[in-house]
């Protein structure tokens, strides 16, 4: 997963989060988590991630490729209307569509902040032609999507209930309702002493993706082994795993221990 600027491959999912404050450490990143937790319950996965700073030309170009690649993006940051929020117009640049006033967008922050809203807040209203709303259920003043482009605000609060919105609306049909992760606990057991039943279970269910994730800590040393995949397969493999490491004499526990 690539997660800086370049000029390789895009396409599928990714997740573009704007901003000098996450470059420079004022702030900490919080979508990436929760764009991949989301699509981990649909049996997807992050297939890049991109942070930016607050630079037009930067903004700009990877917009210009993810929408040249036909991907899927969530994008984080920059919608407000303060002189560093900057994704709006370079989503219009990026898009080959002029900024304006979106009438619904206008009268969502009018009602948000009355008379308050002029003369700088009503600038959110300001959206790439064609652009659709996104609604946000925090505070009203909405987000926006372009093919499949989706411009959130950096605020997690808003941000990540918008999400919630995209996923249940015009992307609900994103995924495999099928998809399971199952795994099973091993306790003082290497790796390295799994590897050739690892490649067996592999050959077995090349349906399925095999993860082994070790845990390292002073007190013991445990290792998480399961699959993800279709239901029923993942099911079948759990039950041939369970018994492959039980001929080994190797004990396994259903949960992380204690």
């Amino acid at each position: 997963m690539s997660q800086e600027h370049g000029s390789g491959p895009l396409a599928g999912i990714g997740v573009v989060v704007i901003g000098d404050e996450i470059l420079s450490g004022r702030r900490q990143d919080r979508h990436l988590a929760a764009v991949t937790e989301r699509l981990a319950a649909r049996g997807l996965v992050v297939d890049w991630a991109q942070f930016l700073p607050d630079r037009e030309v930067t903004i700009v170009d990877l917009l210009r490729r993810s929408r040249a690649d036909g991907a899927t993006v969530f994008c984080f940051g920059g919608i407000g209307a303060t002189p560093d929020d900057l994704t709006r117009g370079c989503a219009a640049t990026a898009f080959g569509r002029p900024l304006f006033r979106h009438p619904e967008a206008a009268a969502l922050v009018e009602s948000q902040f009355g008379e308050q809203a002029y003369p700088k807040r009503i600038l959110m209203a300001d959206l790439p032609e064609g652009a659709s709303l996104v609604p946000n259920p925090f505070n009203r003043v909405p987000g926006f999507a372009l093919e499949r482009h989706f411009f959130l605000p950096g605020f997690p609060e808003m941000a990540h209930a918008m999400l919630d919105g995209i996923l249940a609306g015009p992307l609900a049909d994103l995924g495999d309702g099928d998809y399971v992760e199952r795994s099973l606990w091993l306790l003082d057991t290497p790796e390295s002493e799994l590897v050739d039943l690892m490649e067996a279970f592999c050959a077995a269910h090349p349906a399925l993706r095999l993860f082994s994730l070790p845990v390292l800590s002073a007190e013991r040393r445990m290792l998480e082994l399961g699959f993800k995949g279709e239901r029923l397969e993942v099911e079948r493999a759990m039950i041939a795993l369970t018994q492959a490491l039980g001929e080994r004499d190797i004990g396994v526990h259903a949960a992380r221990p204690g």
